[in-house]
């Protein structure tokens, strides 16, 4: 009978919370949304399911969370990302062979250390095109307006209390990019990384839901209907060119942003020279899939309740609702800007593409665009500033990292 009464005080069911009841539904909408609505499938399904597992209640001493390997010591359900000095590294050596962790605690590693959100930019690189960006330069412009919502949600950050460092790592919510935000969160905020992942992957997620309404608010029914030419045929040497310029200009104008802007110039490099196809078939295919995976899961399981169910959560998830809403305000709005300047205008729905959520943006765009005239063709042109959101908002990450790291 004590055998079986202490087997019932080490289930799950005797320590579960309200807390972690709670974030298991969460993860259980996560994939719902992923199955059922098909919002991001790819990501939101792995950190949904990532949710559930990391809120299953375990006793402290099993050692079975992200948390519970070296370097990491969780006390009283605040999590302290420790450094690890050289007089330090035998004790903890001999933490680590009494109480290794599980396999969540090395997955995570990848999160941890800024592993994995360069590996996906290679992939990403390898699989896009910036043809539409190079044909009509110009446009370029949106994605660098849409980064407003960066700096203005760093501003609001700061304003509500938050170190100059966290709000930093909120702020880049706005770019919705969850590599880029993850690998910033790492680098300034580490202890808010969870819900800072969390909330990039949920607003890339639900860009068919945000941003037609502000698209439609700030344009009218004739700005929408505007047509823009086809775009011009970009030669394979200005392909080939691209990487290796924008790389060096990008990089000198914000060394923090070199990591992931060089994996990605590098993933593309490979996919246009033509001479590397099977490395970027390869970078493309099976190698951003296999850390899609790492990453969304292990993102997921470090959501525990009572890390993750905090007042700073909270703000985090209305920050980053209102980074995404002005990003996306922003672009639009410069593009109605630039049309002022401009004798061939340009359709400001694409403005909104400006965010670096690749593809759906831009197919939002497209979307809502189609609504007044079905055979409005936007997504070309809404792929331009869209990947140059992308660069844009690693090199807003950049440029945060460069000032704000201690």
């Amino acid at each position: 009978m004590d055998i079986l009464l202490n087997f019932l005080e080490t289930t799950g069911f005797s320590l579960m919370t309200p807390y972690n009841a709670i974030m298991i539904v969460v993860g259980l909408v996560f994939i719902a949304l992923a199955i059922i609505k098909d919002y991001e499938p790819l990501l939101l399904l792995p950190i949904g399911f990532g949710i559930v597992v990391g809120n299953i209640p375990y006793l402290d001493d099993m050692g079975l969370g992200v948390y519970d390997a070296g370097g990491i010591v969780v006390s009283d359900g605040d999590v302290v990302i420790e450094e690890v000095t050289n007089a330090e590294q035998q004790v903890i050596g001999e933490q680590v062979k009494s109480n290794p962790g599980s396999v969540l605690a090395y997955i995570y590693f990848g999160v941890r250390y800024g592993i994995f959100p360069p590996l996906i930019f290679l992939g990403i690189g390898a699989m896009t095109d910036f043809s539409t960006m190079l044909s009509n330069p110009k446009l370029v412009l949106l994605g660098a307006a849409a980064q407003f919502g960066v700096f203005a949600t760093f501003l609001g950050a700061l304003c509500l209390g938050f170190t100059p460092e966290a709000a930093g790592a909120i702020g880049i919510i706005g770019g919705a990019d969850g590599p880029t935000a993850i690998f910033l969160a790492a680098k300034l905020a580490p202890e808010l990384l969870g819900p800072i992942a969390i909330a990039a992957y949920s607003y890339m997620a639900l860009v068919p839901v945000i941003q037609p309404p502000i698209m439609k608010l700030l344009t009218t029914r004739e700005e929408r209907l505007i047509r823009m030419k086809p775009p011009r045929h970009v030669s394979k040497r200005e392909r080939i060119l691209f990487p290796i310029v924008a790389f060096l200009i990008c990089a000198l104008i914000a060394p923090g942003a070199m990591v992931l802007l060089g994996m990605m110039f590098f993933g593309n490099l490979m996919k246009e020279s033509g001479v590397t196809e099977r490395l970027a078939n390869t970078a493309r295919t099976s190698l951003i899939d296999i850390v899609t995976i790492l990453l969304g899961f292990s993102v997921g399981a470090s959501t525990k309740a009572q890390n993750f169910l905090t007042p700073n959560s909270l703000l985090i998830f209305g920050l980053g609702a209102t980074a995404f809403a002005v990003a996306t305000a922003a672009g639009v709005l410069f593009a109605k800007l630039m049309n002022l300047f401009l004798t061939e205008k340009i359709n400001p729905l694409i403005g909104a593409a400006g965010v670096s959520a690749v593809p759906d943006s831009a197919r939002v765009a497209q979307m809502v665009g189609q609504q007044e005239d079905p055979h409005n063709f936007l997504l070309m042109h809404a792929m331009a500033p869209n990947v140059a959101g992308v660069i844009g908002s690693a090199v807003a990450a950049g440029v945060l990292w460069s000032v704000l790291a201690k």
